[in-house]
């Protein structure tokens, strides 16, 4: 027994689970790859300033939430909480904003760090597929992107999910509704850390999940009453372009999201089987964020959506996903001149694309067996002195038990043949 743990709130991903979290990743992105976004990876760790410009000193993520240190040689640096602040630094770094074709359209997926009360579907190390369309303001990019995840989503099988959708306004008619909502929130009985939100970022007390606080939000005013024109019709026509592609949403005028950076469109994808932990994903239109961290103005869109909780909720819709096998075909020689032509066999399957494994340490046949059976091979190729004299192997069925002598030149073909 080993005396070391996985740190508190983390986890391990062991085999045969791992292998549902590979293909909750893979159905992330595979829309996305099949739309433009090309896959980016940023460093785990960035610049604590990058963070707190882009994410906002104010938010949780920020001040309570932030894994940072500062290195031998004097550099403060914080494990990434969130994706885009990092990609967006990243594109910039590399000018990609300037090789003439916006907008820049990215995909990634990676481990991110935030210091939290762990609970079910909340960790402090946990997983996320994200995407970024860096540099172009328009209504369809942030359609796109809302269409993508709930394909990605449908292709696994979920179906209890729901896409609430907001619009933050922008520059012109956000701080209209800001001294509205700071005027009401300071008649609220709040406490101390909370009536110095109002003040940083009053939006963010919207998304304060205490029910002592929700409660004295009813009648708070909505961003949505202050939409100035500009900001109604592209609201409106993310709408439209959604509806027509046959996505259903929900109106929610209080979505704000836990981040500074968003502007206009903000949406939430949640599923009501998690409990409290709902959402399973998020994102929004970030017009402002380039120049936040010293960038040309850049207007974007993005979402993450977390591999952590959209297990969670397959788990809780009872969806088995259709895995591959990781193994088709086991190999087990009775000898040592069996070892080495069942092994160039194995090697051969692989190539050719067959998932095949072998009978390694010298096992008698009852262990073998054993192992061909938990590796869930559909076939199992048996060899010993005999056969091999005779140019044959033994092949198993381990579905029928069914078992038939194939040349050993045929072993390959023969195999394909059947696996299809």
């Amino acid at each position: 027994m080993s005396t070391f743990k996985a740190p508190k709130g983390t986890y391990d991903l062991i085999p045969p689970d791992s292998a549902k979290y590979l293909a909750v990743r893979e159905a992330i992105a595979a829309p996305l790859r099949n739309s433009g976004y090309g896959y980016i990876e940023t460093p785990g760790f960035e610049s604590v300033e990058l963070f707190a410009r882009g994410v906002g000193e104010s938010t949780d993520i920020v001040t309570k939430e932030m894994y940072a240190f500062e290195t031998k040689g004097g550099d403060k640096l914080a494990l990434r909480p969130e994706g885009t602040a990092s990609v967006l630094r990243a594109a910039l770094e590399a000018n990609l904003h300037k090789a003439g074709n916006l907008p820049v359209k990215l995909w990634y997926s990676g481990s991110y760090y935030r210091y939290e009360r762990p609970q079910k579907g909340r960790y402090r190390h946990f997983s996320q597929v994200g995407a970024e369309a860096i540099g172009a303001e328009d209504p369809a990019l942030d359609a796109e992107l809302i269409i993508l995840a709930d394909q990605a989503y449908r292709s696994l099988g979920l179906s209890d999910f729901r896409i609430l959708l907001n619009s933050l306004g922008d520059k012109e008619c956000r701080p209209v509704y800001r001294a509205a909502l700071v005027d009401f929130l300071r008649g609220l009985d709040l406490d101390e850390d909370t009536r110095r939100r109002v003040d940083i970022n009053p939006l963010r007390v919207l998304d304060d999940k205490r029910e002592s606080v929700q409660k004295q939000l009813t009648g708070a005013p909505l961003l949505r009453d202050y939409l100035c024109d500009a900001c109604k019709a592209y609201h409106e026509e993310v709408r439209e372009l959604i509806t027509a592609a046959g996505v259903s949403f929900e109106d929610d005028p209080k979505l704000v999201r836990g981040l500074d950076y968003y502007t206009r469109t903000t949406f939430e994808f949640v599923h009501d089987g998690l409990g409290s932990q709902s959402a399973v994903g998020g994102g929004g239109r970030y017009d402002g964020l380039s120049e936040m961290i010293g960038g040309p103005a850049l207007p974007s869109v993005g979402w993450a959506l977390g591999v952590d909780r959209t297990v969670l909720a397959l788990e809780a819709e009872g969806v088995e996903l259709q895995l591959p096998a990781s193994t088709s075909v086991f190999a087990v020689p009775l000898g040592e001149e069996a070892r080495r032509v069942l092994f160039a066999k194995v090697t051969e399957l692989r190539k050719v694309g067959i998932a095949a494994d072998f009978s390694y340490g010298g096992k008698g046949l009852k262990g073998a067996m054993k192992s061909a059976n938990r590796s869930g091979a559909r076939y199992t190729i048996v060899a010993g002195e005999r056969d091999l004299a005779e140019g044959v192997v033994q092949l198993k069925d381990m579905d029928s038990g069914e078992q038939s002598a194939i040349g050993v030149n045929e072993i390959v073909a023969e195999l394909e043949a059947r696996l299809g």
